[in-house]
């Protein structure tokens, strides 16, 4: 690990060449009496005992302190420099996230506060930096046995149990600052068309007001391996911009870039903020010319039915918990998906890191985006998750990687949604939520049971034996009666409607290849028996004419689960190119 951790960009989509990385040592403090809003730690003047290694929560040894006690309030402090070349211009603090509540000051000034723990935000400082001596301060507050906050896996009991592990309280992303003129860019929404061949852009402003007499243009510059294929200047009346630019390079074979698994090509993209001929403002980032769709009950990768091979990943690490130690961590992860002859990931429970999706763009791997839920239903739950849900889609919208959007999964935050039209309707209310800021990718209401209307019919099963799932995989009528874990596949007046099938649960085979003690869904107790039950289970739902994808659970063990193709150090519990011939029907 370097010195500094997680020392890479940690924006990908949206890129300026200056930033500062604050990761690393902070001063820290637990508040388990919650009296530092009353003596003012906030003040910056009041140092905390303590040290912390940002970006790593406390209960990770990558913190320094791995303590996985409940404490649900804890303080960060730090002095920062302000570089030279940020004067004159509005510096903006970042966090990419804070588990749960957060509230930052600087220099005793409130700048910013923030509810949701899997979502960045950021204040504008500029107005409470001194010349000298800055003292940025952080409070974070996560009830840890507050059902209906969304946290995914984190357990609501001291010590991990069954599906449930260690809890991430405060600060497990990258802290960072950037200066930005007076009015720059915001925000770019890309969309692709592959049958206009074409992408639209939504360009979004933000600062002073920008008005016809202020002459800003936005200059937009696309390339494809380092070689300009369009430019073009517009001009501006608004902080809001809509451009479509047509994107139809062909290479000398004729054929046209399109993104997927197999030849993840990406289009990078400059935009300039221009005002008189003077360049403003730039940012750069990329996209995919990809199309995901449901066409004539096929689901379709760039308008050709496409077999998703996943597997489910937790996003957990050893000793970071829900943060990985590094890039190269993240990107050995992507790697070693690929190896195995899986296509794509179901991140389970837990809203990714944008690292982790740069390197899916960037090496081909499909991704299944999935909340991190709740587990109970209240009116707080439904304001809590909607609002972080949306925050969510907006930070990921522009990953070509991200083929589903997956609000719910096996009725969590909805425990009663069978017999509760409040929770039926929630449900309801997120799928559509989803369609209105989405429209191109599907959406699964609430995966592996009790489904209201959903764009795919996910089907979570754990049968080992391989003659009754290919008995119940050959049949639609007994697919459609299968009940997993007891529960119907449907909620009562949502039937299925012809959607693709997926068995997006599967397999579990439990099998120690490491120190670590734990469980699965079957078990295996040699190589051979490992790769046969593997076999077992995969093969039926290859050969299978209804089923159209699938995700195996899981990619690496995870605490006390040892139920992965990789130990929790990620190593192979049989040689890769095994599994990836199962995954290939050899």
């Amino acid at each position: 690990m370097s010195e500094r951790p997680r020392h890479h960009y940690p924006r990908p989509q949206w890129q300026r060449s200056e930033w500062l990385n604050l990761n690393g040592e902070w001063e820290f403090a637990f508040d388990d009496e919650d009296k530092g809003l009353n003596e003012r730690w906030y003040s910056g003047s009041v140092s905390l005992p303590g040290t912390i290694q940002v970006p790593f929560a406390f209960q990770s040894k990558l913190s320094g302190i791995g303590n996985n006690d409940f404490h649900d309030i804890v303080w960060y402090r730090r002095a920062i420099d302000i570089p030279a070349q940020y004067r004159g211009k509005r510096v903006l603090l970042h966090f990419g996230a804070v588990d749960y509540r957060a509230d930052v000051w600087v220099n005793g000034v409130l700048v910013a506060s923030h509810e949701g723990g899997h979502t960045p935000f950021h204040g504008d400082v500029t107005d409470a930096l001194l010349d000298e001596g800055n003292i940025v301060v952080v409070r974070a507050a996560d009830n840890s046995r507050d059902l209906t906050i969304p946290r995914g896996k984190q357990y609501w009991k001291r010590e991990s149990e069954g599906c449930f592990y260690t809890r991430t309280t405060g600060i497990w992303q990258t802290v960072w600052m950037e200066a930005v003129p007076v009015t720059y860019l915001e925000k770019a929404r890309m969309t692709p068309d592959i049958d206009k061949r074409q992408v639209e852009m939504e360009i979004q402003l933000e600062g002073r007001t920008v008005g016809s007499e202020e002459a800003h243009q936005l200059q937009v510059e696309i390339r494809f391996r380092k070689k300009l294929i369009r430019k073009a200047v517009y001009e501006l009346h608004s902080t809001h911009r809509r451009i479509t630019a047509v994107v139809d390079t062909e290479d000398e074979f004729g054929t046209w870039h399109l993104w997927s698994p197999e030849h993840p090509d990406l289009y990078d993209v400059t935009i300039t903020l221009l005002r008189e001929d003077q360049i403003i403002d730039v940012v750069n980032s990329y996209f995919g010319m990809r199309k995901i769709a449901v066409q004539n009950g096929k689901l379709c990768l760039n308008n050709r039915p496409y077999t998703q091979k996943l597997v489910l990943d937790q996003g957990y690490f050893p000793d970071g918990n829900l943060t990985p130690p590094d890039d190269e961590a993240i990107r050995r992860d992507v790697e070693l998906v690929k190896a195995m002859g899986f296509n794509g990931v179901r991140k389970h429970q837990k809203l990714e890191d944008p690292r982790f999706l740069y390197w899916c763009d960037r090496l081909g791997l499909l991704v299944w985006s999935e909340a991190a839920n709740a587990f109970d239903y209240s009116p707080d739950y439904v304001r809590r998750f909607t609002a972080e849900w949306q925050e969510a889609m907006e930070r990921d919208y522009n990953h070509p990687c991200i083929v589903a959007w997956v609000p719910i999964n096996e009725s969590w935050g909805v425990p009663d949604i069978k017999v509760n039209e409040s929770q039926q309707r929630h449900a309801l209310a997120m799928y559509h939520l989803t369609k209105s800021l989405d429209s191109t990718r599907p959406v699964v209401s609430n995966d592996g049971w009790e489904m209201v209307t959903t764009d795919l019919y996910t089907i979570h099963d754990y049968e080992w034996r391989g003659e009754v799932l290919e008995e119940r995989y050959a049949d639609l009528k007994k697919a459609l009666a299968f009940m997993p874990a007891g529960r119907h596949l449907n909620v009562e007046g949502y039937p299925y409607a012809g959607q693709p099938i997926l068995v997006t649960e599967f397999g579990g085979i439990a099998y120690r290849k490491s120190d670590w003690e734990g469980w699965g869904y079957s078990g295996a107790e040699t190589d051979e028996d490992y790769e046969a039950r593997l076999r077992a289970v995969i093969a039926p739902l290859q050969k299978s004419t209804m089923v159209q994808g699938y995700c195996y659970t899981q990619l690496t063990d995870v605490e006390q689960e040892i139920n992965g193709l990789l130990t929790y150090d990620r190593v192979p519990k049989i040689p890769l190119e095994s599994i990836k011939a199962i995954n290939e029907g050899r």
